[in-house]
């Protein structure tokens, strides 16, 4: 088995019993920049909080006694390799309660893995360990499966036997695959509407989901669930608080994994996930919170984190240390497509100018800031010279194509995304020129719309050399109904000829990877404040292999 913000500081008390410890342990602890007593602190509770063995380990639980479903929060795979798949799921048969309805005790869960629906033909069945440290959440990384196949899987408990789940294996290595199908959805707010958008995809004949982020909020949901406007339930006042403890995140969670539309779409899909801000903090920085604050926040995120990890298809690499946690990973699809997952993050530069819309300066165009941090960037531009994959795709989280606000000189920007780390996006795209990388595409979550760009060799040159391609997904639920043409789409369009479509409606991003071209379809469903509505594709665009820049399918 593998087990695999910005906003309020802890409060000036929390610590004071334990401070000479962690001032003496901080520099021991401390990896980077994490150098201060709220960096220790976060260490200390989340590095030690693993489960123990022997004498000491947690006692397990006869599962004849769990008389509740305790499947209550799905199933979900992810990072499907060509020999194996991440399976998951967390036990909770009282998902709204802290501990889940399960105490601190371990339990055994058996899980199956088959060829078939029916699970007649088992390839690999094992048990794993469900343990209190984890939120109960198991992670079983399943390997020696057949490449490029497709698999179902399920778990048992006791009587209890899970929903089957649907997952599949990637091509070989370097395989000539024809195509691919994926499907790129980001920000599912819980108390803006429900996730029709899921429902749908749950139904599409699609290889794999990337979700770039925002896939919870941190923000308060009441009784109503916001609005969903429920009248037959009623919501416990745990949720009508920001989460901000491990406690709140892991029900966050649960209260988010209680949708059958988002538990439909990851038992149908493998996913591939990364974050944004909203996992733990608006627009939080590195070790910036919301109010600047540096280090301040490193608790929070630690808890966040650690939360995410057990809530997520995640393999046991991805497992926080403290607040540090490796998310950016490269997957492949045969000779096909190679995928580079950034974490745009957890290692920026503070966002310049108090992180208000501002037109591009010294402050936000300083060299030295970085959106990925130095690492990050050399694994990158390191993977794009070492690739022999037709389609090279960067999902991320926020908008990389410059996006100016105004038509007048000079227009403001975006200080959270690229627009305000210049430095670090041409950095970037000279790495993507210099590796020869001819087929690129761009992946995008965060602005609650649909766009699609020409990545341009010099955005303020609308004749010069188109580099690849950029498609920002919308929002599954995030800013709720939405509208078509925003009150800014005219200027928008104007002020970027770049942008070639522009929607402000929910609904995910589609995408036809080929040996030709790629087709990427834009899918809208017509409402989410009610249950119920219908989605249809508001635009197709091509791309073809060696000519970047989209056409209209």
């Amino acid at each position: 088995m593998a087990l695999t913000g910005r906003q309020r500081p802890p409060s000036e008390h929390a610590f004071s019993p334990h401070d000479a410890v962690l001032r003496t342990a901080a520099p021991h602890l401390a990896r980077r920049r994490f150098l201060t007593v709220t960096a220790a602190a976060a260490m200390l509770a989340f590095s030690t909080n693993r489960p123990a063995r022997g004498a000491t380990a947690a006692p397990e639980l006869d599962a004849a006694r769990i008389t509740d479903d305790p499947f209550t929060l799905g199933v979900a795979s992810g990072d499907p390799l060509p020999d194996s798949v991440l399976i998951w799921t967390r036990l909770a048969p009282e998902p709204f309660a802290e501990d889940g309805g399960l105490g601190q005790q371990r339990v055994a869960v058996s899980w199956e893995v088959a060829m078939d629906e029916r699970f007649v033909f088992v390839e690999q069945s094992g048990v794993a360990a469900a343990h209190p440290e984890y939120a109960h959440s198991v992670h079983v990384d399943v390997k020696g499966l057949m490449p490029d196949s497709c698999y179902y899987y399920r778990f048992r408990v006791g009587a209890w036997i899970s929903p089957p789940g649907r997952t599949r294996t990637a091509p070989a290595a370097g395989s000539d695959a024809d195509s691919m199908r994926l499907a790129a959805v980001a920000c599912q707010a819980y108390q803006d509407g429900y996730y029709t958008a899921h429902r749908h995809l749950a139904r599409e004949d699609i290889d794999v989901v990337f979700h770039l982020g925002d896939y919870l909020y941190e923000y308060a949901v009441d009784s109503a669930g916001g609005a969903r406007r429920y009248t037959d339930v009623k919501l416990p006042d745990v949720f009508n608080r920001e989460a901000t403890t491990l406690a709140d995140y892991r029900l966050r969670y649960a209260l988010y994994k209680t949708d059958p539309d988002l538990r439909a779409a990851h038992a149908q899909h493998p996913f591939v996930v990364t974050w944004d801000d909203h996992e733990t903090e608006n627009n939080y920085a590195g070790a910036f919170d919301e109010k600047n604050s540096p280090q301040a926040d490193l608790v929070r995120r630690a808890a966040a984190y650690r939360a995410y990890w057990e809530n997520q298809p995640l393999r046991a690499a991805q497992l926080p240390t403290g607040p540090d946690a490796r998310l950016y990973r490269r997957l492949a699809w045969g000779s096909l497509a190679q995928f580079d997952i950034l974490d745009t993050r957890q290692y920026r530069s503070d966002q310049a100018y108090n992180d208000r819309p501002h037109a591009p300066g010294a402050e936000s165009d300083d060299p030295a800031r970085t959106l990925t941090g130095a690492e990050q960037e050399r694994w990158l531009l390191d993977g794009w010279r070492a690739s022999e994959a037709l389609w090279n795709v960067m999902p991320q989280q926020v908008c990389f194509s410059q996006r100016k606000f105004d038509l007048t000189a000079p227009a403001r920007m975006s200080m959270d995304a690229w627009d305000g780390y210049r430095a670090s996006r041409n950095r970037v795209m000279a790495g993507a020129k210099a590796a020869g990388i001819d087929n690129w595409m761009v992946l995008t979550g965060d602005v609650h719309v649909g766009y699609a760009f020409d990545i341009k060799d010099d955005f303020d040159d609308p004749q010069s050399r188109t580099v690849g391609t950029e498609f920002t997904c919308t929002s599954i639920a995030s800013g709720g109904n939405g509208t078509e043409k925003r009150a800014d789409w005219e200027t928008y369009m104007k002020a970027n000829p770049h942008m070639k479509y522009f929607d402000g409606r929910r609904g995910y991003v589609r995408v036809e990877l080929g040996r030709d071209n790629a087709q990427v379809d834009f899918r809208t469903v017509s409402a989410i404040t009610r249950p119920g509505g219908t989605i249809a594709t508001t635009a197709s665009f091509v791309t073809e292999v060696g000519s970047p820049g989209l056409k209209s399918a």
